[in-house]
């Protein structure tokens, strides 16, 4: 889920990939970071914390040079050492080399042990790190060599940016799992970034979204990319991003995202038709909730109302260590409209279940604020399967709809009644005219290791 940036070309390099890293804040809380390419030199800065927290004035003015890249990082493989942070920094015989990764890489051990026996030494717990060493340990005369060799011990979902001290390397696997773009700066050069919001802020236009399989190449030779396909394409785009990672402004692989969980909101009320429901409101657990909450409304004619208000200054909860701390993340982070809701029905939308542990909590602020029922709705299928491609879901044992079915859920969230997306229903929701990543709730693990 982490966010990644390329900017080539720009005298600005780095303080535009500081602000597509701000805009793709929601990938990634825990740390960030920025290799700038100068004079023959690489410039590294990164550490701990938000984008606007790391990025001063006086680490932009270090990071010099018209090229840059730059990494948020939510954690998958990897502890919470600084080591962990990227992007991923190297000597080696070429020169210099930096890199960022989204994704995650299903045969990481079974490479790093293989690189260890020959002699390696790592420095992070971080899948990336592997590509840093099969670079370094090649022996091929080109960079763009040592990639593509490197690339065909590396399975998993990776969208991957290589950074020289003059060239740019960008490659996205070949199921195209995780998002890329590719974009036009106004003010000179180009932009490739995990999402297209990031374009909006630093004022870049859209030009095409990085193909599954490929590699571009940014040279200053060249007014333009070079594109080289390294593998054929099999293109399975996540439907999670839909769902729940990207920006609601964001175009994902040409799906505009806040239209797709709209479609999912109005799919959730044509499956509730017939029923005898009765509510006074329909309310999103925001901020993911709103397009489907709206989105249902819409369908349903029932009011759509801000029952539940989000502070801003609190981080995602399922991605939170501990029980503990998402139980008091979802208390600082939601808080009812008591005079809205006490005595109402409420029909609740959120994006997905994954613990429940959230859910129940939901539930309880609303009717300890005085809501008469609340019924739930998923916009999502049942997650029942962890994912290995990036999203750090929790182990199967800790997933709640593996170990109760649709009514034991809802008893055990205390809520009215409860109902998912089907994965048919979220398909045609996203646009069934492609193959998606479906791996969360249908256990079909295409990648193989």
């Amino acid at each position: 889920m982490c966010a990644i940036v390329g900017i080539y070309g720009n005298d600005n390099a780095a303080r535009l990939a500081s602000i597509a890293l701000f805009a793709m804040q929601h990938r990634g809380q825990e740390a960030t970071g920025i290799s700038s390419s100068c004079d023959g030199k690489i410039y590294t800065k990164k550490d701990r914390g938000l984008v606007s927290e790391v990025f001063t004035e006086k680490a932009l003015s270090y990071l010099k040079g018209n090229m840059a890249i730059g990494h948020n990082r939510y954690s998958t493989a990897g502890g919470d050492s600084i080591l962990d942070a990227q992007p991923v920094y190297a000597k080696y015989k070429l020169g210099e080399i930096s890199i960022v990764h989204n994704g995650n890489l299903i045969n990481k051990d079974e490479v790093r042990q293989e690189l260890i026996d020959k002699g390696a030494i790592f420095q992070t717990g971080m899948d990336t790190e592997n590509l840093i060493h099969l670079i370094a340990k090649n022996t091929k005369d080109r960079l763009r060599d040592r990639i593509k060799e490197a690339l065909n011990r590396t399975i998993g979902a990776y969208c991957f940016i290589v950074q020289s001290r003059s060239k740019q390397f960008v490659i996205r696997d070949r199921y195209g799992i995780r998002p890329l773009s590719l974009g036009k700066l106004k003010s000179g050069g180009y932009i490739v970034a995990s999402e297209t919001c990031a374009f909006d802020l630093v004022g870049a236009d859209f030009i095409r979204d990085v193909k599954p399989g490929e590699m571009l190449i940014f040279d200053e030779n060249r007014t333009e990319p070079e594109s080289i396909q390294l593998f054929e394409s099999e293109f399975r785009p996540c439907a999670f991003e839909y769902v729940y990672f990207a920006r609601p402004d964001s175009v994902i692989d040409g799906k505009n995202v806040y239209r797709t969980r709209e479609n999912m909101g109005r799919a959730l009320a044509v499956n509730d038709e017939g029923k005898d429901l009765k509510v006074d409101m329909v309310i999103p657990v925001p901020d993911s909730g709103v397009p489907a909450a709206l989105g249902y409304a819409a369908q349903s004619g029932i009011p759509f109302e801000y029952g539940i208000i989000r502070n801003h200054y609190v981080g995602r909860t399922f991605i939170e260590p501990t029980q503990e701390m998402r139980d008091l993340k979802v208390r600082m982070k939601l808080s009812p409209m008591k005079s809205l809701i006490e005595g109402k029905s409420l029909l609740v939308i959120d994006d997905s279940i994954v613990r429940g542990t959230t859910s129940k909590r939901i539930v309880k602020i609303l009717k300890e604020a005085g809501a008469k029922e609340v019924h739930f709705r998923v916009a999502s299928p049942e997650i029942k399967f962890p994912c290995y491609y990036g999203i750090d879901t929790p182990h199967k044992e800790e997933l709640i709809s593996n170990n109760m079915d649709k009514d034991e859920v809802c008893k055990y969230i205390e809520a009215d009644s409860l109902e998912y997306l089907s994965v048919e229903d979220l398909v045609d929701a996203i646009g069934n005219d492609r193959n998606y990543a479906l791996e969360s709730f249908n256990g079909d693990y295409f990648v193989k290791a």
